[in-house]
């Protein structure tokens, strides 16, 4: 069992308000909680002009906030020092988890990529996984928001859960590839009215994240498991931008992940 608190016992999975164990007992309050709270998730994204790293956190704190007293808290503030994979995909260290959902909604934004690139940004924000649970959820609506406002709309329904999740994982490993740009490219027509968004949501069937429950890599203050994620990253071969600008961005000094004297320092990512 998951468990990066170390209370499982005690406290349940992931300390949730009824301390509940049981894994079908767990997934069905998700479920539920996802459904009655959908709309309200979608109105947020709705009045938000830019939709900003606040808002993902904040869909998140609706969807889950009931159930999770840390819901709407990334994994830098839950386990700082914790590398997290599931079903065999690592996800980014805890420091750049916002550099990669921001890198996925600035290209979705402010360059106006959406269409051209929805694997891409859905890739950015797997890899990020910013939450100990309900990234998928989280993730799809953001991402359906921002398709919204593109123009057009992906038919999630009509995609095989296995395929999908076969390209998010290969994007993940290969960013910027178009590895899911292509199969997503299949499923994709015009938008849809607001109204539908919740229906298309409430429809979907086994698409909100990679199967199997995460699972806890090892400590990164211990330097083989820091040097096994630097490797894994850096095979990535993926380029970060700082938004409004062509720099390239680096881990921040308070990462403590790479001491290579070429890579100039960058923004914290916060």
């Amino acid at each position: 069992m998951f468990d990066p608190f170390n209370d499982f016992d005690d406290a349940g999975y992931l300390r949730n308000a009824r301390k509940d164990k049981d894994p079908v007992v767990i997934k069905h309050m998700e479920h539920n909680l996802f459904r009655a709270n959908l709309k309200e998730a979608f109105d947020h994204l709705s009045r938000r002009e830019i939709i900003e790293y606040a808002d993902f956190l904040e869909v998140h704190r609706i969807l889950f906030g009931d159930y999770y007293p840390w819901a709407g808290q990334d994994r830098l503030v839950t386990a700082p020092h914790l590398l997290v994979s599931k079903a065999g995909t690592q996800f980014c260290e805890p420091h750049t988890i916002r550099l990669a959902v921001d890198q996925g909604l600035r290209l979705a934004q402010h360059r106006g990529r959406m269409p051209e690139v929805p694997g891409e940004i859905m890739g950015l924000f797997a890899y990020g996984h910013p939450f100990l649970d309900g990234n998928g959820r989280t993730m799809l609506l953001v991402h359906m928001e921002l398709a919204y406002r593109a123009g057009f709309s992906i038919d999630w329904s009509a995609t095989k859960k296995s395929d999908y999740l076969s390209a998010l994982t290969r994007e993940i490993e290969s960013p910027g590839n178009g590895i899911l740009d292509q199969y997503l490219a299949a499923f994709m027509g015009p938008r849809v009215e607001r109204g539908q968004l919740v229906g298309s949501a409430l429809s979907m069937r086994g698409l909100d994240g990679l199967d199997d429950e995460n699972r806890i890599e090892g400590d990164l203050r211990d330097e083989s498991v820091a040097e096994k994620y630097r490797q894994f990253d850096e095979a990535r071969k993926y380029s970060y931008r700082v938004a409004g600008t062509d720099s390239d961005y680096s881990y921040p000094e308070s990462c403590d992940l790479d001491d290579d004297e070429d890579r100039e320092s960058g923004p914290s990512p916060g």
